[in-house]
Order: structure tokens, then C-alpha cells, then sequence
């Protein structure tokens, strides 16, 4: 007789990464670094709400991606003692989708909107009223017979997240109590962030190797913890097992972050964007194409950063690279027009 097997599915690289970014989230906003202004009017709220034995304010919480959005909204139902509902814009593209999670939440518990700013406009008319009135209209029947029923909601508390607030409509963006515009962290911080995540790893790691990988991380703490990971990989495959400089150095070479914290992906744009285009201007799809990229992944994954630092201009023609970006390419830019060799 044959023997039952059992089939093993190994998890994918994005669960293992997730679920290592997850076991070094904060749990407690005492914990949580950085974010020093939003966190202390964030701390008054929630303590306010716990004295009064009240559901606080609805949160909105916005600012670039791996800041601590998603850790803010877990440590909220953390602080409140209650347990997290957790979505997304994307999922939610029907009213009845979005109804069918209002009514099943229970009194004062939070509920997560991840890039709320993309939720489907028949959605959005339904938590304008649930968020306001804790109430959401059933309709029932189609047509000229179709009624509407309205369902009581307990208290509840949404938290909602975005990286582009400018796409928040004004009628949702005014029902939330409280707002946090979360910052890039300076290098300082993102050091204290290191220095937490590595002894939740159980690593040492050394006070020039949290500088070094501080300052490549972009001002970002999801990055920071991922190079981290990957300095500690290479310590373990090809070091001695210390966290220091040297291997920090080698590490970040081999995962192609270099000293600004650009990436291939960065290097391929400001490249092209001088070898091909003699510096630009040239427009964001032609560019995407060059690389090999999608519009959007040029656009909110590269462009940001590289403006930031000064290495890409956006102007009305299209986007431009800076004295800056030809410098840090090694490469020397082309005449100015008019000016002649001498």
C-alpha cells in the first residue's frame, strides 16, 4: 500500500522578509524611535481616550513608504488593549466589500487602511458616514424598490495610511481627528534603530558599522533593518561573524548600496539619464524604458531619493541630472550651450 505524503511549500522570499521585518517592529509607542513630534501628540490622544474610557479619534498616518506607518497602527491597538483590523485601498474596489468588514468589528477595536488614498469612490461614501455617524445603509432590493436599511456600528477607531496625502479626498481627509506626517529619520536615529534590531538578532554590532549602514539607508528605517540582515549574512558566510566596519563595507558592495545609499536601480537611472540623454530633459516613460522599468517604479521608487539628495531635477521639459549626479557617476557633464572650448 502506497504511503500518504505530505507536500511542503516552502515559504517565498517576500513572507520571509516580511516576517523578519515583523519581528523587529516596536511594540509599544515608548519603544518607537524617532517620529519624536508626531509620537508625543500621538501619546496624548491615545492616553486621553484610555482616561476617558472613550474610542480616540480617527488617525491618519502619511509620509513615504517603510517609515513606520504599519507600526504605528499596531502599537495603536497595542496602547488601547485591543485587537487590529488589517486592509488595504486596493482590496476594497465594492461599497458591500468594505460594508462587510465594518459590521463585523467589535466595539473599540482598530481598523487599518493601508493607502486608503485608493479606495474605490462607492467605498469611500460609505466610511465617510461609518466614520462620522458608526453607521453603515444596507441596501436591499434593486431598481425603484431597492430601500436602504441602516445598520449600527459599535464604536470603533480607523487608522488609516498613505503615501501620497495629496490624493486623500478633502471629505475623508476631514473626518480623521488626528493627523501624523511622518519623516525621513536622520542618521542619529536610524543608528538607535540598528543598535535595537541587532540585539533583537541577537548580533553585535559595532558603532562604526551602524554609522556606515546609517548612512546608506536612505533615511529609512525599513531599509536600514534590511541591510542589516544582509551585513549579518555576510558575516556569517564570508567573515569572522562580527558585525564591524570592514564587514559592513564589503557587505553593502556585494548588495550594490553605495555610499549615498543608491541602489542599482538609482545608478541605472542617473546613467542613463547622462550616457543616453546627455543629461536630460527627457520624459519619465522614455527613461523608464531605457532601464528596463515600469513608469511607476521609476517614478516612486527612484525618483524621490535622487531628488532628495540633488542628483535629479523634475522640470516642465522632464527630468534632469544635476552637477551633483554627473560627480558621483565620475563622469564630466557636457559643455553648457554657447560655451566654447578653450
Amino acid at each position: 500500500m502506497a504511503e500518504a505524503t505530505e507536500r511542503v511549500v516552502a515559504p517565498g522570499a517576500d513572507d520571509l522578509e516580511r516576517a523578519a521585518e515583523a519581528a523587529l517592529r516596536p511594540r509599544r509607542l515608548d519603544e518607537f524611535v524617532g517620529q519624536r513630534v508626531v509620537r508625543d501628540q500621538l501619546s496624548l490622544v491615545l492616553d486621553a481616550a484610555v482616561g476617558r474610557g472613550a474610542t480616540p479619534d480617527h488617525v491618519l498616518l502619511s509620509g513615504p513608504p517603510g517609515l513606520g506607518k504599519t507600526t504605528l497602527a499596531m502599537i495603536i491597538a497595542a496602547e488601547l488593549a485591543t485587537s487590529l483590523r488589517v486592509t488595504s485601498g486596493p482590496a476594497i474596489q465594492h461599497a458591500g466589500d468594505l460594508a462587510a468588514v465594518l459590521s463585523s468589528l467589535e466595539e473599540g477595536e482598530v481598523l487599518f487602511i493601508d493607502e486608503i488614498h485608493r479606495l474605490a469612490r462607492p467605498a469611500e461614501e460609505l466610511l465617510y458616514v461609518a466614520m462620522e455617524d458608526f453607521r453603515v445603509d444596507v441596501v436591499v432590493g434593486k431598481g425603484a424598490g431597492a430601500s436602504a436599511i441602516p445598520l449600527s456600528l459599535p464604536p470603533f477607531t480607523v487608522v488609516g495610511a498613505t503615501t501620497r496625502a495629496g490624493l486623500l479626498p478633502a471629505p475623508l481627509r476631514d473626518r480623521f481627528g488626528f493627523t501624523g506626517h511622518l519623516d525621513f529619520y536622520s542618521d542619529d536615529e536610524l543608528e538607535r534603530v540598528l543598535v535595537r534590531s541587532a540585539g533583537l538578532l541577537g548580533v553585535e554590532l559595532g558603532a562604526d558599522a551602524a554609522g556606515e549602514i546609517a548612512s546608506r539607508s536612505r533615511g529609512t528605517p525599513r531599509i536600514a533593518n534590511r541591510l542589516l540582515r544582509r551585513v549579518r549574512d555576510w558575516a556569517q558566510v564570508r567573515g569572522d561573524g562580527r558585525l564591524d566596519l570592514a564587514a559592513a563595507r564589503a557587505a553593502l558592495e556585494v548588495y550594490e548600496v553605495d555610499a549615498l545609499g543608491l541602489d542599482r536601480l538609482d545608478r541605472a537611472v542617473l546613467r542613463a539619464l547622462c550616457t543616453r540623454f546627455g543629461g536630460g530633459p527627457v520624459g519619465l516613460t522614455t527613461l523608464a524604458v531605457t532601464v528596463g522599468e515600469e513608469p511607476e517604479t521609476v517614478e516612486t521608487v527612484a525618483e524621490p531619493f535622487l531628488v532628495r539628495e540633488g542628483l535629479m531635477g523634475r522640470t516642465p521639459r522632464g527630468r534632469v541630472a544635476t552637477p551633483a549626479a554627473w560627480a558621483h557617476l565620475g563622469l564630466t557633464p557636457p559643455p553648457l550651450p554657447g560655451q566654447l572650448d578653450l
